[in-house]
Order: C-alpha cells, then sequence, then structure tokens
C-alpha cells in the first residue's frame, strides 16, 4: 500500500513539476530579471562593489559589533539577517544539487545557472527592497513581511498573497524534506548503510531534535546560529574547493569549454532549438539554481525583513552579495571541482549524486575527504532547514493573523510539529521524489512572487532612487515604509542613530 501511494505522489508531482518548470515559468523567472535589470539599468553590475563594500566587509572587520540598540526589540542585526538568509540558500543544492544539475543536464546546466544568478541578483534586490517596505510590526517589536505582505499591501491583492502565504508553506517542507534527505542519504552512503533504513530515520529523528531546539527559540536564536554556523562551513568548503582546482588547475580551460559548449547543445538540440535534449540542460540549471539561490522563490526576503536596518535598499544590497556569493562562488566551485577531477566522459548516466558528490571529496581528499564531506554537507543542510523553519512559521502566521495572537500561536506549534514529524519522514523518502517535491513547491512559490515584483518593479525603482537622492540631499522625505506611522518612526530611528 505504501509503495501505491508513493507511486500516486510521483505520477502526480511529475505532472505539475511539468508545468510548473516549463518553459513559461523559465521565461517568468528571466523575464522578470531582466525587466528589474533595465528599469534598475543593471543595478547589480553597477552596485555589486557597493553591496560588498557596504556590507560584508564592513561587517567581518567589525564582527564583535553586530548587536546594536535595537536589538532589546525582536529584530535582528544586518548580518544575522543575511545570515539566516544565506543558510537558507547555502544548501545542499550548492553541493549535490549542482552535480545532480551536471549529471542530469550535462556541464552546461552549469551556464544556465550563471544567467538564473546574473538576474537573480537583482530579482533578490527588489524582493528585500519591497520586503523592507511592506514589512509590518507588531506590538512586542516582531517585524513579519514577504511576498505575501507586498503582493497584498502593495498589489492590494489579498487573496494572491494567501495564495504565496499557502505555497510558502508547501516549499518550506519541500525544502526541509531535499535537505534531511540528502542527510541521511550522504552520511549513510559515506558509512556503507545506504540500504539501510534503520540507519537514515535514526539520523532524520537526530536532525529533528536539532532542528526543534533551535526553532523554537525563533528568528534570534536562528539568525544567531546561522551566523556562528554561515562563515565555518562556506570557508571550509571553499578551501577545499581551492585546492582541488589548484591541484587540478591544467583541466581549468577544458572545464570552462565544456560548460559554454554544452550550453548551447544545438547537436543534441535536433530539430530545434526547443529540442528535448536542449531543453532539459536549460531546466537543469535554472530550476538547480533557483533551488540553490533562491531568487525569485521571495524566501530569503522573509529572514531580510527581520532585519534592524531601516533601510530597503540597504538590505536589498545584501541580496545581491547573497546570490552572488551562493551561485557565482559556491556553486561554482563545486562545478568546477566536478569539471577538473572527473572524467564526464566516462559517466554512464546512472550515477547517484550523493555517491558523485562524496566521490570529489573522497578521491581528492582521502578519508580526510570523507569525513569533511560527512561535516559540511550536514551543515549546508541543517542551517537550510532551520532557515525555512523560520519561513513557513511567517506564511503561517500571515494565514492565520485573524485569528488572535491565541490562534496564532497554535497554528504556529502546529505546523512546527508537522515540519519536525516530516524531517524525520523525508530521511527514508527516495532521492529523486525528495528533489522532485522541492522542485515543484519551489516552482508554485515563484509564480505568484514574481507576479508581485514585476508589478511593484516601478516602486522599487522609485525607492532606490529616494535612497539615492537623499544621499546627496539629505531633504529629500525618506521612503522608508508604506505605512506612514512606521515611515516617521524608522525615519527618527536613522536621525538618532546619526546623533
Amino acid at each position: 500500500m505504501w509503495d501505491n501511494i508513493i507511486s500516486a505522489i510521483t505520477d502526480v508531482n511529475s505532472v505539475i513539476n511539468g508545468i510548473v518548470w516549463g518553459w513559461p515559468m523559465i521565461i517568468l523567472i528571466l523575464g522578470t530579471g531582466i525587466l528589474l535589470t533595465f528599469r534598475t539599468k543593471a543595478m547589480q553590475v553597477r552596485k555589486l562593489g557597493e553591496s560588498m563594500s557596504t556590507t560584508i566587509i564592513p561587517t567581518l572587520k567589525n564582527i564583535e559589533k553586530k548587536k546594536t540598540k535595537d536589538n532589546k526589540a525582536n529584530s535582528i542585526s544586518q548580518f544575522e539577517a543575511f545570515s539566516a538568509a544565506i543558510s537558507g540558500t547555502v544548501g545542499t543544492g550548492n553541493i549535490i544539487g549542482v552535480t545532480y544539475a551536471i549529471l542530469a543536464g550535462g556541464p552546461g546546466a552549469v551556464f544556465w545557472m550563471w544567467v538564473s544568478a546574473f538576474f537573480g541578483m537583482i530579482t533578490n534586490y527588489a524582493e528585500n527592497v519591497l520586503g523592507l517596505y511592506f514589512r509590518k510590526k507588531d506590538k512586542d517589536g516582531n517585524f513579519s513581511g514577504g511576498a505575501m505582505y507586498y503582493i497584498s499591501e502593495g498589489l492590494g491583492l489579498k487573496w494572491l498573497g494567501y495564495i504565496a502565504a499557502v505555497f510558502c508553506m508547501i516549499a518550506a517542507v519541500g525544502m526541509s524534506g531535499a535537505q534531511t534527505n540528502k542527510i541521511s542519504g550522504a552520511l549513510t552512503s559515506t558509512f556503507s548503510l545506504s540500504e539501510s533504513v534503520t540507519a537514515k530515520l535514526i539520523i532524520g529523528i537526530i536532525v529533528a531534535v536539532f532542528v526543534a531546539f533551535v526553532i523554537i527559540g525563533g528568528i534570534k536564536r536562528i539568525g544567531k546560529v546561522a551566523s556562528y554556523l554561515v562563515p565555518f562551513m562556506s570557508l571550509l568548503f571553499i578551501i577545499l574547493a581551492m585546492i582541488v582546482i589548484i591541484t587540478h588547475i591544467s583541466a581549468l580551460p577544458s572545464a570552462f569549454a565544456l560548460i559554454f559548449n554544452h550550453a548551447f547543445n544545438f547537436k543534441a538540440a535536433g530539430n530545434g532549438i526547443l529540442g528535448y535534449a536542449f531543453s532539459q540542460v536549460i531546466r537543469m540549471g535554472m530550476a538547480r539554481g533557483v533551488f540553490s539561490n533562491e531568487a525569485g522563490l521571495g524566501s530569503s526576503v522573509i529572514a531580510h525583513c527581520a532585519s534592524e536596518t531601516r533601510e530597503p535598499v540597504k538590505q536589498g544590497l545584501w541580496g545581491i552579495f547573497e546570490v552572488f556569493f551562493d551561485t557565482f562562488i559556491i556553486c561554482t566551485l563545486t562545478a568546477l571541482m566536478f569539471l577538473t577531477s572527473v572524467d564526464v566522459t566516462a559517466l554512464t548516466g546512472t550515477e547517484s549524486d550523493s555517491a558523485t558528490s562524496l566521490m570529489l571529496f573522497s578521491d581528492n581528499f582521502g578519508t580526510f575527504g570523507t569525513v569533511a564531506y560527512s561535516i559540511i554537507l550536514p551543515l549546508f543542510a541543517f542551517t537550510t532547514i532551520i532557515a525555512w523553519s523560520y519561513y513557513g512559521e511567517k506564511a503561517t502566521e500571515f494565514l492565520f493573523h485573524k485569528t488572535g495572537e491565541k490562534g496564532k500561536r497554535i497554528a504556529v506549534l502546529c505546523f512546527k510539529i508537522i515540519y519536525v514529524l516530516l524531517i524525520i519522514s523525508a530521511s527514508v523518502m527516495s532521492s529523486p521524489l525528495a528533489w522532485a517535491l522541492s522542485d515543484t513547491s519551489n516552482g508554485l512559490m515563484a509564480i505568484p512572487n514574481l507576479i508581485g515584483v514585476v508589478g511593484l518593479s516601478g516602486l522599487v525603482v522609485k525607492i532606490t532612487k529616494n535612497y539615492y537622492e537623499r544621499k546627496k540631499n539629505p531633504q529629500v522625505k525618506p521612503m522608508l515604509s508604506a505605512y506612514e506611522d512606521l515611515n516617521e518612526e524608522f525615519v527618527q530611528d536613522i536621525i538618532n542613530e546619526n546623533k
């Protein structure tokens, strides 16, 4: 009976996935990025330097000063908000997801990851700007924001805002399931227990316990845990990846040649550019790119909305760097590790993504590589799981905000319990189904969000212009919030900070 249920879920998801991740979605994602790139005059290029010089660089120089005066309220520092958001994006998709994309779509999929990231940088910027502009603050000082808010308040489409919240909840469960599945799959493969359901179940229970401990503390604990784990795991991965690439430096030109030659594989496309083989290359690259950096989903903006900053554009600049770091650095390093140290021509197409990812580390570093992989991958996955729990929690709050504080708390508690229990069940799910369910839920979440971003793109430009005009002329009235009372409060906060 269980096999029949799984088979039915797989069949239904396959149909939905084919629709969600068809050409209309690819066009919508790219079209949104192209529109924003045009309207902001390629801001992701013009302001990339500023996004680094005003965000991550000063933060790293002054890492101990993350706590601010506003932390007495329930906001978090810009770095903690960034860490929580990047922890949701830097996950198994950066290692196993990239490996899967290359195995399923060929080296050319990497090029389409870059394309999605280039336009995703400005899409993520717009999401953050809109998120902070339309976020709300409750009596306890908690900030809440995200696609459901700017769709509901900005576009005035409350019904679409509710749909966005429902899809966010589904995506949160789907994303955590894929991450847990990869933790159990990777660890059992590492210790030669790949067929042991019991071992996978035990791993799932352990992950669920740790997740429950963190998410009980809310965004402040999630932000704090992420701010410690993200730099450590990212730095460890970058160092190991660079060692592999430098060791195989002679294969680097060939790796780039493979990427670009297979990105436009017209021969494989058969009778035209829309041929199945060619479309798979784009689909795999786009889907894995969005799965990794989340630009267009409207997910990471939920964490950014908890930031202490009063300036939407400042947090938007964090969004540009977030996507750049996630895809152009982490995902690219994974791809180059793969393409420089593995003979792609010898691949049969039946290789497991988890086993191949493990091979990248074990073949290059021996036992140390196996141990390092067993540390890096679970950390990447764990931070993603805790971030997405917060996204799902905020979506639940939005859906039940009319039930009063008690009703909202009960709804959130129920979501957290279900979320933790599903982590356990996902640990024993088949790997392809876990990825497919997550892909589908991500695609569903992206649809209402991209509608909101496109509909409010003019407002993004207006807020951006306002920010840079105020730098030249302080007399210009700030556009910090869509709500007059909050706008005045934020203006006063900035004045006090500058005293």
